[in-house]
């Protein structure tokens, strides 16, 4: 077999370990209401089951990411698909909240090692110039496992019923294992160093934290991914059904054009991050304001938003997963090879930290409304409150991005001599350069 050929399939094997921690992790978004009847507990109390299992998965991000610097993603990998296998049975069989969110915070625990690890075997496998295109393809071809959770899986549990549903998605998290086992390897045998001592790793960790870059990426990672996952993980299904009012097959399939839309605008995000690595931030601010407009007019249409307006929502959301992965690219560029793993968790735990933080906003927001009002728990006027703590999360995160921004710049101009002026100035300097022409 060719490096080529070998580096295919080791980009296959990992992608598919990945689709399946997100079938594994957006399990729960078609399962919401069912949860809420099989448990009977409150919005807040059930947000729980989405809340702890991304805070398991933001904490471990960093570990995670310094277990794979030192041990190597193949060893990571497998671990991680066992744990969410472990976990969605635990899901499976639990007939009361605790132990269900005990077996979510396992699979939020597999689940945090494998995005990381992924991105650590694309930087080994391909050269600098292609990372950026296979990130976007990685991430877009995991994020079918939403489509797998929103379609067949939410079809399996209207038909078997919870445990069936939950139990033959951890079969998936098995087939994932072995999968990993057998056809993924760390790096090309030519190109392997040895692995740095525990020490050294977490050294490594210390210095990617203080790079600005890495600072950049997290921030930019937390304002783009947020709030399509807050959407597609949990609320979003509730809203569309409850609020909305649509069928739970229409939602399903809503959910469904978010990971579509993703899908066809990241291989273009890839190629623009690769060809100007100096505007990357506004694509980026770019593909949030575009969330943020959609978002503003569903929150302020009078009455039940139509389905046009609910589209534009969920492509709007699709955007962010594909720009989130511009943030890895921050942490692939400004640091070495060595501690890519630790930087990339840091990075990735922007996201989902936004995320569980937004969750658990919104269901004590709804309960809260529906205490004051009396009415139904899933109001629209309800959800509209709650979903408009995003502008508090997200603003934040925004000033913090352009804190980052600035200081990244000035590093590149102290270390580098590169200065970043305006985007619309550099527009300007070309137009004006073509019309010498």
């Amino acid at each position: 077999m060719t490096g080529s050929a070998r580096a295919r399939l080791v980009f296959a094997g990992g992608t598919f370990a990945y689709l399946c921690a997100v079938t594994q992790r957006s399990s729960l978004g078609v399962a919401g209401v069912a949860a809420s009847h099989r448990f009977g507990a409150s919005a807040a109390a059930l947000s729980t089951l989405g809340v702890l299992q991304l805070a398991v998965y933001a904490l471990l991000q960093v570990p995670v990411g310094v277990l794979v610097d030192r041990y190597g993603p193949k060893r990571v990998l497998a671990v991680g698909a066992a744990l969410m296998l472990a976990g969605q049975v635990v899901v499976a069989v639990s007939m009361s909240l605790p132990p269900a969110v005990g077996g979510r915070m396992l699979v939020g625990a597999g689940d945090a090692t494998t995005f990381v690890a992924v991105l650590r075997i694309i930087a080994a496998w391909f050269p600098a110039r292609r990372v950026p295109v296979m990130n976007q393809w990685l991430g877009n071809i995991g994020q079918f496992g939403q489509v797998l959770s929103a379609v067949p899986f939410a079809a399996l549990l209207r038909l078997t019923g919870w445990t069936v549903a939950f139990l033959t998605t951890a079969g998936l998290a098995g087939v994932a294992c072995v999968v990993v086992l057998l056809v993924v390897r760390n790096g090309p045998v030519a190109t392997a160093v040895p692995p740095p001592d525990l020490r050294t790793a977490l050294g490594a960790l210390r210095s990617a934290v203080l790079r600005p870059g890495t600072r950049l990426g997290f921030w930019s990672h937390f304002v783009t991914q947020s709030s399509g996952v807050v959407f597609a993980l949990f609320w979003g299904f509730p809203f569309l059904v409850s609020a909305v009012g649509l069928d739970p097959t229409v939602a399903a399939l809503l959910l469904s054009v978010q990971v579509v839309a993703g899908f066809l605008v990241g291989p273009t995000l890839g190629v623009l991050t690769a060809r100007h690595p100096l505007r990357r931030s506004n694509l980026v601010l770019g593909i949030v304001t575009v969330i943020g407009i959609a978002w503003t007019a569903v929150l302020l249409w009078p009455g039940t938003p139509p389905m046009p307006l609910l589209v534009l929502l969920v492509v709007a959301l699709g955007l962010g997963g594909p720009a989130s992965q511009i943030g890895f690219d921050y942490a692939r560029t400004f640091n070495p090879s060595t501690s890519l793993g630790g930087a990339s968790g840091v990075v990735n735990v922007g996201g989902f930290t936004a995320s569980f933080t937004m969750m658990f906003l919104i269901g004590v927001i709804l309960d809260a409304e529906q205490s004051l009002s009396g009415g139904p728990l899933y109001s629209l006027a309800a959800f509209r409150g709650a979903f408009s703590v995003q502008y508090l999360v997200i603003g934040v995160g925004l000033v913090l991005l352009f804190v980052a921004r600035r200081r990244t710049r000035r590093v590149l101009l102290e270390t580098e001599g590169v200065a970043v002026g305006p985007v619309w100035a550099a527009i300007g300097g070309q137009l004006r350069r073509r019309a010498r022409r």
